[in-house]
């Protein structure tokens, strides 16, 4: 009892660091967001699904390589037809993250589980140097 007594700055010191290195761990994921690494990754190995919810002129100015666009305001009724197996990364992705965090609880209603955002949107993919792709030019 007298150590503690007497160390009583450094135990708190020491909880104090233990606290904010297990926060990240407590919190999860970030709210289902998870970074353009992870996503590829997820895109490689579970075959995860890229659906961005921006509008067309958006998507097709750039977007991820081989996303899929469902426009947010278009998402309850158009995800289930456009990506039909629940069971697969659902990958969202905006401009920089904000639309996508509104659409993964959309997402999760329609039973995606293991719909997540990628932190940062396009401009998070674009800073990791990964492929953008625009929609052809009508003739």
């Amino acid at each position: 009892m007298k150590f503690i007594v007497d160390n009583w700055m450094l135990i708190l010191l020491a909880v104090g660091s233990g606290s904010m290195l297990a926060w990240p761990l407590i919190r999860g994921n970030g709210g289902g967001s998870l970074t353009a690494q992870g996503a590829v990754q997820l895109i490689n190995r579970e075959r995860g699904v890229v659906v961005d919810v921006r509008d067309a002129a958006e998507f097709a100015a750039g977007h991820a390589t081989g996303a899929r666009n469902v426009p947010f305001d278009q998402l309850e009724q158009k995800l289930p037809t456009t990506v039909k197996n629940k069971g697969v990364p659902l990958l969202l992705m905006c401009a920089s993250g904000a639309r996508a965090q509104r659409a993964l609880a959309v997402a999760k209603k329609l039973g995606y589980e293991q719909a997540q955002v990628v932190a940062g949107g396009l401009k998070g993919w674009k800073d990791a140097n990964l492929p953008i792709e625009k929609a052809p030019e009508k003739a």
